[in-house]
C-alpha cells in the first residue's frame, strides 16, 4: 500500500513528486490503442495521466450499468498502473469536456421537476446510485488500495455555473460514503470569481485552476487567491489548455506549438500540470457536445483539440516542443513503442444497395402512439433521431404550419415528399404553408435529429436539453393530435432492409462492401454527402456534415475485419456517391 498527500507539495510515500500529467479519455479512444497512447505518454516524459468518468455511458438506461469494452476504465487505468503512470480520475456526476449533455445521462430528463446540478433530491438520488455502482470498481484502483489512482475530482467548474457550496459538499460526501481515499480536490477558471464560488476548501477539499494562457497572471491568481484562504499547498493547473474543440461549419482550430510550449515552461517552473489534451481522439457514436451561441453550436466528430497527438494517434510537432520543455524537469525515458499502427488506403468502394428511411422504417422501430407530440426522454429514448408521423388529412392548403418547442433540425415530408427544414421554430426560406396535394389521407412525417445536448453554461439546464418536439405541431390555428413516434437510436443498423424502394430526396440508407487483407487506420471521405452518420460492421463512427471543417470519419483498424467489411451511411438530406474511397488521410474543407 502507499500513500499520497498534499502538503506544501505533492508527495508519494513521503517522496516530494512534481506531477506532469496528460488528458487522455478512454472513452474516445479504442480500447486496442490505449497502451500506445499511453506508451506516447510516458515518452514524452509525464508521470501520470487523468481522465474523466462520463455518467452517460456507464449508466446509459437507468439503472443498467456498462463497464465493459470501450467503456472499461478499469482495464485503461491498470494498464497505465503497468507503465508506471499514476492517475487522476474525474468521477464526477458533470464533466463538460465537449461531451454530449455534459456527461449526465439523457434519462434524467424523464423527470419533469429534475434540476441537474443541485441538490434537487431526484438528482442527488440518482448520483447516490450511481456512484454505489461506479466506487465499486474505483475503490481498488486507489494509491491506498494498490492501485494507481492518486487524486479524485468533486464536481467540475461548478464556480462557472453556480456557488452552492451545500450541494458540492453532497456530492463530495457521496463520494466518501461510496469510498473515495484519496485526496479530492476542485478545478475552476483561474480568476477569483470562479475560485470563490467553486471551491470547499473548508472541506479540506484542494483548489486547481483552469487556464491555456497567461499562465504567470492565472497561477498567480491561483496563488494569491490560496495565500488569502490560508492555504497551504502546492499550484496546479488542472486543465492547461493547449488547444480547442471544433464546431460544425468554422474553421479548424490550430495553436502555435512554440507558444502553447513557452506557456508549459511558465507553468512547470512554479508548479504541476495536466495537459488538457495530451491526446483527444473521437465522439463516436451520438456523443458530441453542443455549445451555445445565440443558438445551439453542435460540436465535430472530432476531438483533435489540436493536441500532442492528433485524432488518430500521431506524434505532431507541438508533442516534441513539449517534450523538449519537460526534458529540463524530469529524466525523459526511452519507451519503446508495441502498437504496430499503419494507415492503408482502399480505394474506391461501389454502393451495393440503397433504401429510403421510410421504406425500412417498421424494420427499424415499432411505433408508439400518443394524441401529442412527445420528446425523446419521455419515450426511453436519448440519441440519434425521431420521426413523427399523422395523417393530417385530405387535399388541402394550410397557409401556417409550426413547430412548438423543437430546439434543434427537423425534416418535413409530406407523403413522403421532402418540403422544408426548420431549425428551432423558422423555416430556412420564407414558405410557411403546407400543400395536401392529395384527395385522400395525406401523411406528414417529421424528422428530428437530437444534434446534441449542451454540454457547458446555463443552457445546461434550459428546458431545450429536451429532445424532439416538446410543445406540438400547429397546423393553421390549431394543433394537431394523433402522432405515431418511431425512435431511431440506429443501434439496430443490421436490422435494415435494403429489399424495400429508394425514393430521391428522402433521408436514406446506402451499403458499401469490400474486401480487407491487410488492416490499417482509414478514413472515409464523406465529401459529396449532405448530412448523416456512418457505420463500419455495426460500429457508429459518428457524424459527418458537408459544412465542415472536416469531411472525413476516422475508422481505427481494429474495427475491420479480414475479408468482407460492410459500410453503411445514414444520409438525410438526399445527397450520396456511387462510390466512396477510403483513404490513408483525412479530408479536410477548412
Amino acid at each position: 500500500m502507499h500513500t499520497f498527500e498534499i502538503r506544501e507539495d505533492f508527495y508519494i510515500d513521503n517522496e516530494k513528486i512534481k506531477l506532469i500529467s496528460g488528458a487522455l479519455h478512454y472513452f474516445r479512444v479504442i480500447p486496442e490503442y490505449w497502451v500506445d497512447r499511453l506508451e506516447k505518454l510516458k515518452a514524452l516524459g509525464c508521470n501520470t495521466v487523468e481522465t474523466y468518468i462520463p455518467w452517460n455511458i456507464h449508466e446509459p438506461k437507468e439503472g443498467i450499468f456498462d463497464f465493459k469494452g470501450q467503456k472499461d476504465f478499469i482495464k485503461f487505468t491498470k494498464l497505465a498502473q503497468e507503465m508506471g503512470l499514476y492517475v487522476i480520475l474525474r468521477p464526477t456526476p458533470y464533466i463538460c469536456a465537449e461531451w454530449e449533455f455534459g456527461g449526465l445521462p439523457a434519462w434524467l430528463l424523464k423527470y419533469p421537476d429534475i434540476k441537474v446540478r443541485s441538490n434537487c433530491c431526484i438528482f442527488l438520488n440518482a448520483v447516490d446510485k450511481y456512484f454505489e455502482e461506479l466506487f465499486k470498481y474505483i475503490r481498488p484502483l486507489q494509491i491506498t488500495q494498490g492501485g494507481p489512482v492518486i487524486m479524485m475530482q468533486v464536481e467540475n467548474e461548478y464556480g462557472s455555473f453556480g456557488n452552492n457550496k451545500t450541494y458540492l459538499k453532497n456530492i463530495k460526501n457521496l463520494m466518501i460514503k461510496h469510498g473515495c481515499e484519496v485526496p479530492l480536490f476542485t478545478s475552476d477558471g483561474g480568476w477569483k470569481e470562479v475560485l470563490e464560488a467553486g471551491t470547499i476548501i473548508e472541506e479540506g477539499v484542494f483548489p486547481t485552476a483552469n487556464f491555456g494562457s497567461r499562465s504567470k497572471e492565472q497561477i498567480g491568481a491561483l496563488a494569491d487567491f490560496m495565500k488569502k484562504n490560508n492555504i497551504v499547498g502546492p499550484l496546479m493547473c488542472m486543465e492547461f489548455w493547449i488547444g480547442w474543440f471544433n464546431n460544425w461549419g468554422k474553421e479548424f482550430k490550430r495553436r502555435d506549438a512554440q507558444d502553447a510550449a513557452n506557456e508549459l515552461k511558465d507553468l512547470l517552473d512554479v508548479g504541476h500540470v495536466n495537459i488538457y489534451m495530451y491526446h483527444g481522439g473521437t465522439n463516436f457514436g451520438f456523443y458530441n457536445g453542443c455549445s451555445y451561441h445565440d443558438g445551439i453550436d453542435p460540436q465535430t466528430t472530432t476531438y483533435d483539440y489540436d493536441a500532442l497527438l492528433n485524432e488518430f494517434g500521431e506524434i505532431t510537432e507541438k508533442y516534441n516542443k513539449f517534450k523538449e520543455v519537460i526534458s529540463n524537469y524530469v529524466k525523459i525515458p526511452e519507451i519503446k513503442l508495441t502498437t504496430n499502427i499503419n494507415k492503408v488506403s482502399y480505394g474506391n468502394i461501389k454502393l451495393s444497395n440503397k433504401v429510403s428511411l421510410f421504406s425500412t422504417l417498421d424494420k427499424l422501430a415499432k411505433p408508439i402512439y400518443d394524441e401529442n407530440t412527445l420528446n425523446m426522454e419521455a419515450l426511453g429514448q436519448g440519441y440519434g433521431y425521431i420521426l413523427y408521423r399523422a395523417n393530417v388529412g385530405k387535399k388541402n392548403k394550410l397557409e401556417k404550419f409550426k413547430l412548438i418547442g423543437m430546439d434543434d433540425r427537423a425534416q418535413i415530408f409530406i407523403n413522403e415528399n421532402y418540403h422544408a427544414t426548420l431549425y428551432k421554430d423558422n423555416f430556412i426560406g420564407t414558405n410557411q404553408s403546407l400543400i395536401l396535394d392529395k384527395e385522400d389521407d395525406n401523411i406528414l412525417d417529421i424528422l428530428v435529429e437530437n444534434l446534441g445536448r449542451i454540454n457547458y453554461g446555463a443552457s445546461l439546464v434550459s428546458p431545450s436539453q429536451r429532445k424532439g418536439i416538446k410543445g406540438g405541431v400547429m397546423l393553421d390555428m390549431h394543433f394537431h393530435t394523433g402522432w405515431d413516434h418511431y425512435c431511431l437510436e440506429l443501434n439496430n443498423i443490421n436490422e435494415v432492409d435494403f429489399n424495400g424502394y429508394y425514393k430521391k430526396n428522402t433521408p436514406a440508407f446506402y451499403e458499401y462492401e469490400f474486401e480487407v487483407n491487410q488492416k490499417g487506420d482509414t478514413f472515409l471521405s464523406t465529401e459529396g454527402f449532405g448530412k448523416g452518420c456512418a457505420f463500419i460492421n455495426g460500429f457508429n463512427l459518428g457524424r459527418f456534415w458537408e459544412i465542415g471543417p472536416t469531411n472525413y470519419l476516422y475508422i481505427p483498424a481494429p474495427l475491420l475485419k479480414i475479408g468482407k467489411n460492410k459500410i453503411i451511411i445514414f444520409e438525410i438530406e438526399g445527397k450520396y456517391k456511387d462510390s466512396i474511397t477510403l483513404d490513408d488521410k483525412p479530408y479536410y474543407t477548412k
